[in-house]
């Protein structure tokens, strides 16, 4: 009942409660964002939704205009501190992830939920192997499992193995629990980039 009803519920609730500070952010950051670069506020990426589904996803944009599209060697996109990409701006936002904030729309618009997988690029559907997939079997999320416990510091693959545990054990508690954890991960700035958990791991 939660996986099909309620949390659409949950996320419109939370979206119109949120609606106000986004646009408080936009009305804030708005300027500061056009003053750096004189670039457009958002970037619209085309992401993969529910069921293959592909829609535009919001967000305000971090990286300078015309700047190149950078993947990692197991195809997902490329992400560091010292990303010469990144507007003065855009790293603050970043670090803080108040660059995901637009997509208060995206939820209200159906394509998204508060909690979910984060969503690959359209072509990484071609990529997936074995259940991986099933990923896609719920709507994709602002924040996610990976989100609040790695953020963006685990391997594209290893995010995979645990959208489908996500998509596995979905249930009320468990959103309740990644959405304070994601709180915490913004807050201690854990897990930003990807080369933090590659020191880590040296």
């Amino acid at each position: 009942m939660y996986r099909n009803f309620f949390k659409r519920v949950v996320d419109v609730g939370i979206a119109l409660v949120g609606l106000p500070f986004f646009l408080l952010i936009l009305v804030l950051l708005g300027p500061i964002l056009y003053l750096d670069d004189k670039g457009p506020l958002f970037y619209n990426a085309s992401r993969l939704g529910k069921k293959g589904r592909i829609y535009k996803m919001y967000k305000f944009r971090s990286m300078k205009t015309n700047a190149p599209d950078l993947r990692n060697e197991d195809g997902s996109t490329f992400n560091a501190e010292d990303d010469p990409r990144l507007t003065r701006v855009g790293k603050f936002i970043r670090k803080t992830s108040l660059d995901e904030t637009p997509q208060i729309l995206n939820i209200l618009k159906g394509d998204m939920s508060i909690i979910g997988p984060r969503p690959d690029l359209p072509e990484h559907i071609k990529m997936y192997v074995g259940d991986e997939i099933r990923k896609l079997d719920v709507l994709p999320g602002i924040t996610g499992y990976n989100q609040a416990y790695y953020r963006n510091s685990a391997a594209w693959k290893e995010r995979l193995k645990n959208d489908v545990y996500y998509v596995d054990h979905l249930s009320f508690a468990l959103d309740v629990k990644i959405f304070f954890k994601t709180i915490e991960t913004i807050v201690l700035k854990r897990g930003v980039f990807v080369e933090e958990q590659k020191e880590k791991q040296g």
